[in-house]
């Protein structure tokens, strides 16, 4: 395409060619064109709006309908040829569609802008997105009801500071994950509704004097309306905004469990086994087994936050409506939508793969004093104890049991009651981690229970 070419498509602005650094600066083609589909999609409505309204023949709106889907065609394809010169994917498919249907690719245009083309594609792009993001969090937290289920009842060692605290059931802590993973569902439900507007017909910034029907292409691209203010319909963009912030959030999240799974699968704790389809070996000690997918994910929050960040701080001084500034949008996008997707399935996959060890979450469920607590409230419950009494009581009967390199139930009743006269041996059967477990019966606790209630809870929510 000459120099020559893409001043015609500007209408003569130009007397000559931007230099290459104009180009290169002024040009999106490299990373716009993965809206090809939603800009074809938003050029197909509006061009049957325009026929529907009366404002282009029919004939005309038939030799564009084809000549559109010839043009997708191609770009599916991968022979469609795409021109820096032509600066973005819009320009390329007019570009290209006027070369096939000649003066009737002139009319598309009519009725609207860049401003809201770009808009309209972008929010369908974000809002495919945010789809693809539904079905991949569905997708994990079924995997997590899976392992909740199957260890509802088995035991390990809750943590605070990742110090042993009191124990819990490996189906409680999977339900925790189920959870966090159920609001990002809801924010992402959240955001999808919330920006499901058209900006479609909101042309330049004001609006346009043909009697469009914005309503009918809302309709045809699935949006709940068109946008009620033309201002602000091409200057929004918080909807990729929040689509960011939903990704920081879930992605911190997944961040999270990465770095369990990373400190469980260690030779140290032993408390899931990773697949080998999501673990690499050394190159030098052949018996590591490396988390790297846990590790990756772990990684990519940086990036996704780095985008939420750097987007912005290309919105916060831009006055309205449109300038170019808002060019700067989709990478970061794109980017961290492209690593939020890839996150998703490679925690999905970790997890419908991963081995949760029993015998070593048992062993450590029962150390590190972890029914400490249950010991204080049998004082309270049985004996009637004010709790910090029996806070202090039990305190140093876990000083005596660290003397004698035991665990609390390893203590003899006599030397139990140097602590107090009043413990009999009933206090043993609290001591046990499977009994303190199912002892823990409020609602959202971490008795079996209650973690199957919250299954089947949660499958109907999914459902």
């Amino acid at each position: 395409m000459s120099d020559k070419t893409a001043n015609q498509m500007w209408g003569g602005r130009f007397a000559a060619g931007p230099d290459a650094i104009m180009e290169a600066i002024n040009a999106s083609i490299g990373f716009d064109q993965r809206m090809a589909s939603q800009d074809i999609a938003g050029s197909r409505a509006h061009a049957a709006m325009l026929g529907a309204t009366g404002i282009l023949s029919d004939k005309d709106v038939e030799a564009i309908r084809e000549g559109l889907l010839t043009v997708l065609s191609e770009i599916e394809a991968g022979t469609f040829q795409f021109s820096t010169a032509l600066e973005d994917i819009h320009m390329n498919v007019e570009a290209r569609l006027k070369e096939m249907i000649g003066e009737p690719a002139g009319r598309l245009h009519t009725g609207r802008s860049r401003n809201d083309q770009v808009a309209t594609d972008f929010k369908l792009w974000v809002r495919d997105q945010f789809d693809a993001a539904e079905g991949a969090l569905l997708s994990l937290i079924a995997a997590l009801l899976d392992q909740a289920e199957a260890g509802a009842d088995w035991v390990m060692p809750g943590f605070t500071h990742l110090q042993t605290a009191q124990p819990v059931t490996w189906g409680h802590h999977m339900m925790a994950y189920v959870e966090m993973f159920g609001r990002d569902l809801s924010r992402v439900r959240d955001g999808r509704a919330r920006m499901n507007e058209s900006p479609l017909g909101a042309a330049a910034l004001a609006g346009t004097s043909f009697p469009i029907d914005r309503q009918m292409t809302a309709e045809a691209l699935g949006f709940d309306r068109p946008a009620a203010n033309s201002l602000d319909a091409v200057s929004d963009r918080d909807f990729a905004l929040e689509f960011l912030g939903t990704a920081s959030i879930c992605a911190m999240h997944l961040s999270r469990f990465a770095e369990e799974l990373v400190i469980w699968s260690s030779a140290q704790f032993r408390f899931v086994t990773l697949s080998d389809r999501f673990s690499t070996g050394s190159s030098i000690m052949p018996q590591k087994k490396n988390p790297d997918a846990a590790e990756l994910i772990r990684a990519k929050v940086g990036r996704i936050f780095g985008a939420n960040t750097a987007l912005m701080m290309v919105m916060k001084g831009l006055p309205l409506a449109y300038s170019k500034d808002m060019q700067e949008d989709k990478e970061q996008v794109f980017d961290a939508a492209d690593n939020w997707m890839l996150a998703l399935a490679a925690m999905d996959g970790m997890v419908r793969d991963m081995t949760a060890n029993r015998e070593s979450l048992a062993a450590a469920a029962g150390s590190g004093f972890s029914t400490a607590t249950d010991l204080a409230d049998w004082l309270v419950r049985v004996l009637g104890l004010p709790f910090r009494d029996a806070h202090h009581i039990t305190g140093s009967l876990v000083a005596l049991a660290e003397s004698e390199g035991c665990d609390l139930p390893d203590l003899t009743l006599a030397q139990m009651k140097t602590a107090h006269e009043g413990i009999t041996e009933d206090v043993f059967t609290v001591l046990s981690v499977e009994n303190s477990v199912a002892s823990r019966t409020s609602y959202g606790g971490t008795a079996p229970v209650q973690v199957r209630a919250q299954v089947a809870r949660w499958r109907e929510v999914i459902a």
